[in-house]
């Protein structure tokens, strides 16, 4: 979902959907008048349950049109920022954590402080730790949280018994930056060149691999990494910030990391990885992984429909390797509504936006079985509908009980430092520099700060 700093396999398109109702005044304060509510959303696999929600949503407060609009990942945020500085926004859409400091900071979107006073609306009836990401350094919160996500490993399993590797052993792989450990013995077995050969057996040949063990995604992460490398860097223990939310000095300078970066990219050399060019052929990572490219593919939980939707190839999930603190690791990440600060509808905007944390809608969310919504009893009825698809999602929530997840790194000037790790990565994961060149992006990045 989410989210997620990576391009969704959805096309950018446009697709707007108008649910009954009527538009008619404006109802620019706390009046009572008629409005239309336009909402966007980038995840086309989440807006049957969001229709659903509309519908429920306009049967209780009538005279008030939801209309929702649905653009793929990166046009989705082109428009989004020309709309916020043209004064022609929706009236209320899907946030990401990478973004809302920026709105934020921009008086680009409403606090909700006074509206959630007013009205009584809980903020501790969802996941732990989810309600406090969007309160901004101002002390104000721009969101409540409607649902979240981790990281886990999606596996072909038939390519796993092919290779004699069982499924047990992969779900308690564990991993370092030295050796790689079990987890990269296992990304080798399974990946194979196009004699047949394997990455651990005499003759293979790197240069020309049909199967590889771990996928690579197009996208280098930008600095997050959330599921590519995320996973790995943080279960050594280094973090992104000196602090979280709101850190003020990077640490891409840290031997951990860079170490990380630096295994990380060793898979590509050994041809057990793809390299990025053949990454950006324009296949994504996950339909690759669909067309038996890769044995292996790291993601989040937002992707499970996509993973578990493609025709012949059987699924599993394994949860992310164990590092060298002797935890695993996962970004704990979550998606939240805005309310763009022109609306000429704030009253029906925030009744709208308040809908769309309540348990109601996502329990409707929840039934759809595409994300994990952040109330848990909605919870609760997504792990049902997913089972009932055959889909074990504990891979993923374990990080969850077990305490292992790490908040998505929330600071000032997200988009600058994206703008200067971007490079810096793929300089790297290109053998263009070396992951020591990291520490010069990082000190550009820490300027920022002072």
């Amino acid at each position: 979902m989410r989210r997620r700093i990576s391009r969704l396999t959805a096309a950018a398109l446009a697709l707007p959907f108008v649910l009954a109702g009527c538009a008619g005044n404006n109802d620019s304060g706390g009046g009572t008048g008629n409005a239309e509510i336009r909402y966007w959303l980038w995840d086309s696999n989440q807006l049957p349950g969001y229709q659903q929600c509309a519908t429920d949503f306009q049967a209780k407060n009538s005279g008030t049109t939801v209309k929702i609009e649905q653009f793929g990942w990166a046009d989705y945020w082109d428009k989004l920022t020309t709309g916020l500085v043209a004064g022609t926004a929706p009236d209320v859409f899907t946030d990401h954590l990478n973004y809302f400091p920026t709105y934020a900071g921009k008086n680009q979107i409403l606090p909700l402080d006074d509206f959630v006073t007013r009205d009584g609306v809980p903020t501790d009836n969802y996941a732990k730790g989810l309600a406090d990401l969007w309160v901004f350094t101002d002390g104000k919160r721009y969101g409540l949280p409607k649902d979240f996500d981790t990281v886990a490993v999606f596996y072909n399993k038939k390519m796993l018994a092919d290779a004699g590797v069982a499924e047990s052993d992969l779900a308690g792989a564990s991993w370092n930056p030295t050796d790689g450990g079990s987890y990269e013995k296992i990304i080798a077995r399974l990946t194979v060149d196009r004699n047949g050969k394997r990455g651990n057996e005499p003759g293979f040949d790197k240069n020309h691999v049909a199967v590889y063990g771990l996928g690579q995604d197009e996208n280098n992460g930008n600095g997050v990494g959330q599921q590519m490398w995320s996973m790995y860097a943080l279960s050594t223990g280094w973090t992104y910030t000196d602090k979280n939310p709101w850190g003020t000095h990077f640490q891409y300078d840290d031997p951990r990391f860079q170490q990380t970066i630096g295994w990380y990219r060793s898979l590509i050399a050994k041809g057990y990885m793809p390299s990025l060019a053949i990454a950006r052929s324009g296949t994504s990572v996950n339909d690759a992984f669909g067309a038996g490219k890769y044995a292996l593919s790291t993601n989040g939980s937002w992707m499970i429909g996509t993973y578990f939707g493609y025709k012949d190839v059987k699924v599993g999930v394994a949860p992310t390797p164990v590092g060298p603190t002797g935890q695993r690791a996962s970004i704990f990440n979550g998606l939240a509504d805005a309310i763009y600060a022109g609306t000429k509808h704030k009253e029906a905007a925030w009744k709208w936006v308040k809908y769309l944390a309540s348990a109601d809608c996502q329990k409707v969310v929840g039934g759809k079985a595409v994300v994990f919504p952040a109330i848990p009893a909605a919870l609760t009825i997504a792990q049902g509908k997913f089972a009932a698809k055959g889909v074990d999602v504990k891979p993923f929530t374990t990080q969850i009980t077990d305490g292992t997840t790490h908040l998505y790194p929330i600071t000032d000037h997200a988009t600058d430092v994206a703008a200067i790790m971007g490079p810096a990565m793929d300089a790297v994961l290109s053998f263009k520099a070396d992951p020591d060149s990291l520490s010069a992006a990082n000190k550009e990045i820490n300027a920022l700060f002072e």
